[in-house]
């Protein structure tokens, strides 16, 4: 859907250049393409950002199925971690060897 509506966005911003006499044909064409390559811009980091956070919540999930996720070469787990799920971060368990160690969802596969 945003897609289709960044394609109308530029087809209208091409139509009003249309209208307007003042500006030369190749200034339209540059503020079309400046326009355009923004929309684009926005489009490719937000498909980015929808698949970090498809990754992480994938990693969540993995955690509360009781699977070990390895982080940065740190096997975590619900044996010695816990998930605070405000800020997706695994926190070391007390009387355990990672206590207090706090490992972001983001960095693990």
């Amino acid at each position: 859907m945003a897609y289709i509506f960044g394609l109308v966005i530029v087809g209208l911003l091409f139509l009003a250049l249309h209208y307007f006499t003042e500006i030369t044909k190749s200034q339209k064409i540059i503020v079309t393409a400046i326009v355009s390559a923004i929309i684009l811009g926005a489009i490719a980091f937000n498909a980015y950002s929808s698949s970090q956070r498809e990754s992480m919540l994938k990693v969540v999930r993995l955690f509360n199925q009781n699977k070990t996720i390895n982080c940065n070469g740190v096997d975590v787990n619900n044996s010695n971690y816990t998930l605070s799920i405000g800020t997706y971060t695994f926190i070391g368990k007390e009387k355990t060897p990672f206590y207090g160690e706090m490992i972001s969802a983001s960095e693990c596969k």
